[in-house]
């Protein structure tokens, strides 16, 4: 087509383009003020464009527009624009979940506290984003432990009898018609606000209020009810010890850290509540050829908030530069002024430089042997001693000791390695016995490396519990190779709640040396990884299981009769047509057949003989029809 005519029709109104390659493969879309003169810019003659858009422009074949109102029209179609057609010249953010928050319920009559990923305009109180969520469900866990807050979501618009949460002493039980008085709901919203002092850290306040509580308890000579507040305090006081706070004056605020070396780069962020770092998200950004610091932070930020989030007042970028579009759609999305831009005191440019720092660490975590980045957070999540770029899962499968198998597969530089799967027949286990036969599995495949050389794996997954890892590990220290072990056991059902739905736990993985096990987060890539493993090792198993079953099922017993080869099977099959039959023949019937005689039909005989009868399956008979019943 020509573009050149095409441009002549183009209007000098805001709005987005859209940049299509061979086969209207969409390379780029950008936003501009003016269309007309943006598009110009990429199609005369001497635009001085960077070495990464010139290339670009020698692959465009047509382009497309869109006219908006404004610019900040054009900013939010342009991000949605590209999360949906990914084009290969833009930024893309390969994460398109949202993040958690804890949600408190205030808006409520009775207020509750639980885990969201959608934040809505309900008035309640919303805190976060915890990324990652280990930090998050370790505060939940304190918090069902420490405030007698309700965890479930029930309507209590008419009264049920209280749970057991009640009888520990963890729950005041709104749900009860006997505590449901003004002054149980004065006790109550005390409760909810020690609740949102502790998620948001005032200290102050909320442990100068348990002490007051605790003496007036204790002066009331009510002492087992002081000693509860006693405890709760200690725990807080403990609890607050490990979290990691930068200044308390920083307030809300996400710090952007950035580096970049070649065409790569790596950005940083870190979540800054109240002070406290509460989370934090690195973003590894490839093929960006020259593109300047100040595109690469804005095309970031665009793409980042774009998903639902709370957006914090003061958001701090890397680059001095007037983000003023941007700045003026996160305001309208926050509903209320938003700071963007470098640091302004010393406070914010030591947790800048601390964001700066961390983004180098991730580019080298990154650029290290082209890792992926699921691997070393699978490191980090079961403390591993280094990456393990090679991991070997290991099943088992019978069916009550019979039959039974193990399989083996391999995962390595980010896929399934065919090669390296390995399939056994247990050996040396008889009955049911599933962690005697994952040691003996483990322990012949750890064997065919100490014999045939080879590169053992850096991670063993075995799929079970502490039984089947505590097996695999001694096969493992007997074996003198030197990998990092650990048994991941599937979720269970925890019976039906009040709705009749079933509750799931999660996945959780037994490592050596350790008493609890690591609880898997659902909604992780490392999650998803270590389960598409697991499941990959489970399915091989099984269907290596199946087919030997399914084998011994359709065997013929004449095939273990000595002298009875395949011609003579199918000659006493076509004379005699079933395997009953032939048991019910006189041996002169059998011998009667060409190339039979009186010795090997008595054998035949006498081995159908000593064979059970309900091994082989029987004839299907033919159901009635209802004519032929009687009455």
């Amino acid at each position: 087509m020509d573009i050149q005519k095409k441009l002549s029709g183009v209007p000098a109104s805001a709005g987005i383009y859209i940049l299509k390659g061979p086969g209207h493969r969409v390379l780029y879309v950008g936003k501009a003020k003016n269309l007309r003169n943006r598009l110009r810019t990429y199609f005369q003659g001497g635009a001085s464009l960077d070495a990464r858009k010139s290339k670009m422009v020698t692959e465009v074949e047509d382009f497309e527009y869109i006219v908006t109102e404004n610019e900040l029209e054009a900013l939010v179609l342009e991000a949605n624009f590209i999360k949906r057609s990914r084009p290969r010249y833009n930024i893309i953010l390969r994460d398109d979940k949202n993040y958690p928050y804890l949600k408190l319920t205030v808006n409520e009559e009775w207020p509750g506290i639980e885990v969201v990923r959608k934040i809505k305009k309900d008035g309640a109180l919303y805190f976060g984003p915890y990324v990652p969520a280990g930090a998050m469900w370790e505060m939940m866990r304190f918090i069902r432990r420490n405030f007698p807050i309700r965890q479930c979501r029930y309507n209590l618009q008419k009264p049920f009898r209280p749970c057991v949460r009640c009888q520990m002493g963890r729950c005041l039980a709104p749900c009860s018609a006997s505590r449901r008085s003004p002054a149980d709901r004065e006790r109550y919203m005390r409760t909810v606000n020690d609740v949102k002092s502790f998620i948001t850290g005032e200290k102050k306040e909320l442990l100068s209020g348990l002490r007051s509580r605790m003496q007036q308890l204790s002066d009331e000579q009510r002492f087992e009810e002081a000693a509860a507040v006693r405890d709760s305090l200690f725990a807080i006081e403990k609890a607050w010890e490990s979290q990691r706070v930068t200044a308390p004056e920083l307030g809300d605020m996400d710090v952007i850290g950035l580096y970049r070396e070649g065409g790569d780069a790596s950005v940083f962020i870190l979540f800054i509540r109240n002070g406290a770092v509460i989370g934090r998200k690195d973003f590894f950004l490839r093929r960006l050829g020259d593109m300047p610091d100040k595109e690469i932070v804005a095309g970031f930020m665009e793409q980042f908030y774009l998903k639902e989030m709370l957006v914090p007042p003061k958001i701090i970028t890397p680059v001095r530069a007037r983000l003023a579009t941007q700045r003026q759609w996160l305001s309208r999305k926050r509903g209320g002024p938003v700071r963007v831009g470098p640091a302004k005191s010393s406070e914010e440019e030591k947790v800048l430089n601390m964001a700066g720092e961390n983004a180098f660490y991730s580019f080298m975590k990154h650029r290290d042997a082209g890792m992926d980045e699921t691997l070393h957070e699978v490191k980090r999540l079961l403390g591993l001693a280094t990456v393990p770029e090679k991991i070997s899962a290991v099943d088992v499968s019978n069916i009550s000791g019979s039959e039974a198998v193990g399989a083996v597969v391999v995962y390595e530089k980010g896929k399934f390695r065919k090669e390296g799967y390995r399939l056994f027949r247990v050996r040396t286990v008889d009955g049911i016995n599933d962690f005697a036969m994952m040691g003996e599995v483990v322990g012949r495949y750890l064997k065919g490396f100490r014999e045939g050389g080879g590169s053992p794996p850096q991670l063993i997954l075995v799929d079970g519990g502490r039984g089947q890892l505590e097996s695999a590990l001694k096969v493992l220290k007997d074996s003198g190779l030197a990998a990092d072990i650990a048994a991941i056991a599937k979720a269970r059902d925890a019976g039906p709640d009040r709705g009749g739905m079933i509750r799931r736990d999660v996945d959780r993985v037994y490592l050596p040396g350790r008493t609890g096990p690591v609880y898997l987060e659902p909604f992780l890539a490392s999650t998803h990884l270590l389960q598409k493993i697991r499941d990959e090792a489970h399915r091989f198993a099984v269907s290596y299981h199946k087919r030997l079953r399914t084998k011994r099922t359709l065997e013929s017993p004449l095939e273990k009769i000595k002298g009875i080869g395949k011609k003579r099977r199918l000659l006493l099959l076509r004379r005699f047509g079933s395997i009953d039959a032939i048991r019910k023949a006189s041996i002169e019937d059998i011998a009667s057949l060409k190339g039979m005689n009186k010795k090997i039909a008595g054998d035949l005989k006498e081995a159908l003989r000593q064979t059970p009868e309900t091994f082989y399956p029987r004839r299907r008979t033919r159901m009635p029809s209802l004519t032929e019943l009687p009455g």
